[in-house]
């Protein structure tokens, strides 16, 4: 598994970052901890979660299930890059939520204990809070940097302009600021083109798309339906409106020899910017799939065929809509 920098930062992360999501909900406990033993002997050091997953009333039960498998010690979590999330509400009551300066350090606090850890290396903003101000932000950002509970600071689900006020900010605080943005971002899903891989870009932002395969819709979802296999309701119109583009894209996939799902995650390997796809395998399968997706190769003509196939926005903005 090769690695790469984590936007301007002089950390390394494998360019496969294993997301979690599905620990708990989809997988369970025994088969998440071989999932994780798995990826980490395949050179995946970079694994993603956040307080909220679980969800509903199980919220944090995926962090305790790493924070198990970290438990189980063997220099696990001497060997991994730890991230997760903070702003869903974890509590009742008005601050249960967002990223006031007492939710984010409560927040903190509780994910340590439920991962088994004494530092999270990446902290990120779940999504952006307009009614908190930067410097209340960043205040407590520092208080746990300062502990050493907190190590790097990212965002997700950030427009562009938030990532530059974010930045800024943190500049004049004498800060590193946001080090990494976690946006949707895949084949079918390219608006971020525009400014948010830009804005990233110029700031040395690590780019790390969540959804890779589109929710399912790249992972040969065409195929998948023809051979009888049930899927959502979601998926099954997803699959109506993108049908030539799906009938065009599994094609060419086939005649690469490549699954879907591989290509998809393989061509944001190849995207200016990015330095990990999130990839939240429910089995050892899909996880051995992932894997194998960081060795292939794209050359320019099959990148050329992708683009024609799936289009983005036509560049980055203004030039995608204006002269």
């Amino acid at each position: 598994m090769n690695v790469a920098r984590l936007g301007r930062t002089g950390l390394n992360v494998s360019r496969i970052c294993l997301g979690t999501m599905n620990f708990g909900p989809e997988t369970s406990e025994a088969d998440a901890h071989l999932i994780m033993d798995r990826a980490l002997d395949a050179g995946i050091s970079f694994f993603d979660t956040a307080n909220v997953y679980g969800w509903g009333e199980n919220k944090g039960k995926t962090e305790r299930i790493i924070g198990t498998w970290l438990a189980q010690g063997g220099g696990r979590r001497e060997r991994i890059v730890l991230a997760t999330k903070v702003y869903g509400a974890m509590y009742d009551g008005p601050n249960g939520g967002r990223l006031s300066a007492v939710h984010i350090r409560r927040a903190c606090e509780d994910s340590l204990r439920r991962l088994q850890t004494d530092r999270i290396d990446l902290y990120q903003m779940h999504h952006v809070d307009r009614d908190t101000p930067w410097d209340e932000i960043w205040q407590a950002m520092e208080g746990l940097i300062a502990q050493g509970k907190v190590i790097y600071v990212g965002s997700s689900n950030f427009a562009a302009w938030n990532i530059a006020q974010g930045n800024e900010t943190a500049a004049r605080r004498s800060m590193l600021g946001l080090v990494s943005e976690q946006s949707l971002y895949h084949l079918g899903a390219r608006t971020v083109e525009l400014e948010v891989v830009p804005a990233c870009r110029a700031y040395g932002v690590g780019i790390l798309p969540w959804s890779p395969l589109g929710g399912g819709l790249l992972g040969g979802a065409l195929k998948k339906a023809s051979e009888g296999r049930r899927a959502s309701e979601r998926i099954r119109k997803a699959i109506e409106k993108h049908r030539p583009q799906l009938e065009a894209y599994e094609l060419l996939c086939a005649e690469m020899r490549e699954k879907p799902a591989d290509v998809a995650i393989a061509w944001l390997l190849h995207r200016p910017g990015v330095t990990a796809p999130i990839v939240g395998p429910r089995t050892m399968e899909q996880l051995n799939d992932a894997i194998h997706a960081e060795t292939i190769r794209l050359g320019d003509e099959v990148m050329k065929k992708l683009d024609a196939i799936w289009p983005g926005p036509g560049g980055q903005a203004p030039e995608a809509y204006a002269w």
